[in-house]
């Protein structure tokens, strides 16, 4: 396949650009590494006055740690490998630069979500997957093999999620020419994901969990899978399950929808 050759070629030559600057490299992944270290302390520090977050949520110390792995891989994958290049597209729409990508016979979408990745915010999502390791073992009751099964299909649903908002953010950019804040937006919209949905309770949580469950369905990214392995599969978790699968596709074909849209109305810097 044309496209999977292409991506080689990208994750190779960021690769060696990485490896050029190995300083570069080793700072951000320590820097990286140091933010999510002070992150867990402040958890471990929370759980030493209370045993779990959210009074009858059953996120008690080690399935609360299988959530801030499951976060943590989730939005390693998507740091590493789409927002790099993301970032860059206000300053391509500004200085003509989405022109020659449009020319290109290949997808533009492809190329703008896809030509630029960042190896060391893999970094936080290895540590996920030694702390995913630490704390499931510790489980009062291990997750049954269905669990296992759905987690790296509801993982690749949050990734795909937070492509879509990351698509849809950058048909903004498209529209708006220089507008940055947009992806502030997105960092500020995402905190919402790294936390329990069941914090989010009373007059003013309820109706924000609704909103960001099944209108904007950020808190689905991390939520569902990591509740598969961490709760028994009731009637109710099923029915997340399917609403993220669904949400996943959705996300992914509006995107696409709304990013055609933006390069249909764009015009060029020239012009």
């Amino acid at each position: 396949n044309r496209y999977l050759t292409i991506f080689g070629t990208f994750a190779r030559a960021c690769l060696v650009r990485d490896m050029t600057f190995r300083a570069n490299f080793l700072l951000e992944c320590v820097t990286g590494l140091g933010w999510m270290s002070m992150n867990l302390a402040f958890y471990l520090l929370i759980f030493s006055f209370t045993p779990e977050i959210g009074r009858g949520s059953g996120w008690s110390r080690e399935p609360f740690f299988a959530f801030v792995a499951t976060g943590l891989v989730i939005n390693s994958i998507v740091q590493a490998f789409f927002m790099p290049s993301a970032s860059e597209l206000a300053e391509m729409v500004r200085t003509g630069g989405l022109d020659a990508i449009l020319v290109k016979p290949l997808d533009a979408q492809f190329l703008l979500s896809l030509h630029r990745f960042n190896y060391s915010s893999l970094a936080n999502g290895i540590v996920g997957l030694f702390l995913l390791g630490w704390a499931v073992p510790r489980f009062p009751v291990p997750p049954p093999l269905v669990a296992w099964l759905l987690y790296p299909l509801l993982v690749a649903c949050g990734v795909a999620i937070l492509y879509g908002l990351i698509i849809m953010l950058a048909a903004a950019t498209i529209l708006m020419g220089r507008n940055q804040s947009l992806y502030d937006f997105w960092f500020y919209l995402t905190s919402f994901s790294r936390y329990p949905a069941e914090i989010y309770a009373g007059p003013w949580g309820g109706p924000l969990r609704m909103l960001c469950t099944f209108v904007i369905p950020i808190l689905l990214v991390v939520n569902v899978p990591a509740g598969t392995i961490a709760r028994p599969l009731s009637g109710e978790a099923w029915f997340m399950v399917a609403v993220t699968v669904a949400a996943a596709v959705l996300a992914v074909g509006l995107s696409r929808l709304v990013f055609q849209a933006a390069l249909a109305r764009y015009r060029s810097a020239s012009s």
